[in-house]
């Protein structure tokens, strides 16, 4: 498992449950499908959010979730109470899987509601050739990034089609909502629901703040940089590298990718590899850790590739403040500037250097910014929240379709 996903990071019964519980009372009858690209603990951010809504929307509703198998096996399995199909796959092209069995699948699977998760080229065509009818919400969580005419030739007619038919359309940010340029037409039917963590998987227990102090004393003298996803080009570790040689502390990049040999030799460069540490893909319990032991965390992403950044949920969550970039994404919504954090430009390691240095030095600062960081994790990022959002939504197209 790599750590760009908390893939075994389920929702255990808490407070939030109860909540549930008191709330809207016994489990409706409505039946909700949700077809994603995979499912965890394959990694990935698309497939993080599937398991946390899941999760979280089983305690109101039925749900289940189809999605393709890593394999060419079809597999049916139950993941924390949540029905899982993982249809199988005859092969992979870039980070899809080419699943026939798919279709199949989504043909004699019945349901009141639909959610596809897009992107995600297979369930767009799927929806076609099976001719599924029914109350369908799409839930948009990144543009597709590549060529503009293999996106117009290939993958346009099929989002097309399914945003047209589509009741709702779930995006996880105000700026995905406004500036996507594949929701042009579209935005009247889009509907804002922000991703939601499970506040406990980030809890300071006993033990994590052991293994925090394990961590601290590894890494070395304080201050502790975090940064934690991918290391692919649009995530901008390269930028945080550059930026190392004017600030006296050091730097972990939990993480692994095919940067990662190019990262370690700017590091050697530049003359930080001494302060920076890349410590690859770790178990959960360890990036939990790792959060709760940094002093701040870096998201510093290069383009809206980077839609929300649910890594910087996860380290606000534990209290940190962070420091992101200030895209035409859901990523300076989401860390708010002098609030949560502090955002800076894109691409400028010079002033990614004045922040961490800012940062840093200022020990009122850090600690005002990681309360303010933990209290709008509470307030708006929580699966609780993200789940009664969504099933108002899927009532709401149910009761206007007279179904």
């Amino acid at each position: 498992m790599t750590t760009d996903s908390f893939a075994e990071l389920s929702l255990a019964p808490d407070r939030e449950d109860s909540t549930l519980a008191r709330e809207h009372g016994a489990k409706s009858t409505l039946r909700v499908l949700h077809v994603g690209k995979y499912y965890p603990p394959v990694p990935g951010g698309m497939e993080r959010v599937l398991q946390l809504l899941c999760e979280s929307e089983r305690r109101l509703v039925d749900v289940q979730a189809l999605v393709a198998n890593t394999s060419a096996r079809t597999v049916r399995e139950v993941c924390q109470g949540v029905p899982v199909t993982r249809a199988g796959t005859l092969a992979r092209v870039g980070s899809v899987g080419l699943s026939p069995a798919l279709g199949l699948e989504l043909g004699r699977t019945d349901a009141d509601v639909t959610v596809i998760h897009e992107p995600n080229p297979v369930a767009l065509v799927a929806d076609l050739v099976t001719h599924r009818r029914g109350a369908l919400v799409v839930y948009f969580h990144s543009e597709v990034v590549r060529a503009q005419w293999k996106y117009r030739a290939f993958y346009r007619p099929f989002l097309r089609r399914v945003l047209d038919r589509a009741a709702r359309i779930l995006v996880a940010s105000p700026a995905m909502r406004d500036t996507a340029s594949q929701l042009e037409g579209y935005r009247h039917k889009c509907v804002v629901v922000p991703y939601g963590i499970a506040l406990d998987s980030f809890a300071a227990t006993s033990a994590v703040k052991a293994r925090a102090r394990r961590w601290r004393l590894d890494l070395g003298p304080s201050p502790l940089l975090l940064f934690v996803g991918r290391l692919v080009p649009y995530k901008g570790v390269d930028v945080l590298i550059r930026a190392m040689p004017a600030f006296e502390g050091r730097l972990a990049v939990v993480g692994d990718g095919p940067l990662r040999n190019t990262l370690e030799q700017l590091a050697v460069e530049v003359g930080v590899a001494a302060r920076v540490r890349f410590l690859g893909a770790l178990a959960d319990d360890e990036v939990v850790a790792l959060y709760h032991a940094c002093d701040a965390f870096v998201l510093p992403s290069v383009t809206k590739a980077e839609a929300f950044g649910m890594v910087q949920l996860e380290a606000m969550a534990c209290g940190k403040p962070v420091i992101s970039t200030d895209l035409s994404s859901g990523v300076p919504w989401v860390n708010q500037h002098e609030a949560s954090g502090l955002i800076v430009p894109p691409g400028d390691s010079a002033a990614l250097a004045d922040a961490i240095t800012r940062l840093m030095r200022d020990d009122q600062l850090r600690a005002r910014l990681g309360a303010g960081a933990r209290a709008r994790v509470a307030q708006e990022f929580t699966a609780y929240r993200m789940a009664e959002r969504t099933v108002a939504v899927y009532r709401t197209v149910l009761a206007e379709s007279g179904s």
